[in-house]
């Protein structure tokens, strides 16, 4: 039985420690840790299986645990990825926007190579990645419509410098179009879809982003037209936000939570 370790104890880590405390997850939940010491001790009192909590992520890098799931920001990514893969920890990403910058990407990457460790990049909010990864070599051009209330939208660093405000937006507003690159950069607890499709697909600078505001839905929408030799096709996702964080879509949540269930389970997998 596969022992994980948790960095990130919002949404999207408590889920999956509850998966993992239900059996859902054949796993062991070992390790968690927060910025937030009372965010730990929170989630930590839903279980019944009590993990440590650990007082940094040097500890839980270190940690007697087989994978490290996180779940916290792309600041953390960025920070302590490589220390995770040098542990000898396998890691699961969530915030993958952070991916898009090449110097981590190849750190990453060559650290996964000289330690021989694996990362895992859940499908998140979105379908067909499969599919992006399949006509991958045939892709001519792909673009994503994210559409989400002006809530899940509130607190992006978009409107460090904007004059745009978010609060008196009353009808379906395009606010943003550029890259993957860009959106990631400025979006970076909304859009990480964008990340995953540049990665599966034709890379940041290449993956076109076009995010609404839109006070009239309670949907987090991504649309995703892809074209090229191979034909085209045209995925729309209306996903319900998460109870606990509108800023996360649900799917994004029970995409993670499969995710790391197949990895900890040898059994059938389907697709691609």
């Amino acid at each position: 039985m596969k022992r994980i370790g948790i960095l990130g104890c919002g949404a999207i880590g408590t889920e999956i420690a509850l998966a993992i405390d239900s059996g859902k997850i054949p796993a062991k939940l070992t390790h968690v840790f927060d910025y937030s010491k009372d965010a730990s001790k929170s989630l930590v009192t839903k279980l019944k299986n009590k993990p440590e909590i650990t007082e940094n992520i040097g500890l839980l890098a270190a940690a007697p645990s087989d994978i490290i799931v996180e779940a916290a920001s792309q600041d953390a990514v960025r920070d302590n990825a490589l220390s995770i893969l040098q542990n000898r920890k396998d890691l699961m990403i969530m915030s993958v926007g952070a991916l898009l910058d090449e110097s981590i990407f190849d750190i990453i990457i060559e650290g996964c190579k000289d330690f021989k460790r694996s990362i895992y990049l859940p499908s998140g909010a979105i379908l067909g990645l499969d599919g992006i990864r399949s006509v991958k070599d045939e892709l001519e051009s792909i673009t994503l419509v994210t559409t989400k209330s002006p809530r899940s939208l509130k607190g992006a660093k978009f409107f460090e410098t904007s004059k745009l405000d978010i609060e008196n937006i009353k009808e379906s507003t395009t606010i943003f179009e550029g890259n993957a690159q860009e959106a990631v950069r400025l979006f970076p607890a909304n859009i990480n879809v964008s990340a995953l499709l540049s990665l599966a697909g034709l890379g940041s600078l290449n993956t076109k982003v076009r995010i609404v505001a839109d006070p009239n839905t309670d949907k987090n929408t991504h649309e995703i037209m892809a074209q090229g030799k191979f034909g085209k096709f045209l995925i729309k996702v209306e996903n319900v936000p998460s109870s606990s964080n509108p800023k996360t879509s649900r799917l994004a949540i029970l995409s993670a939570i499969e995710c790391l269930r197949a990895v900890c389970q040898s059994d059938i997998r389907i697709g691609t």
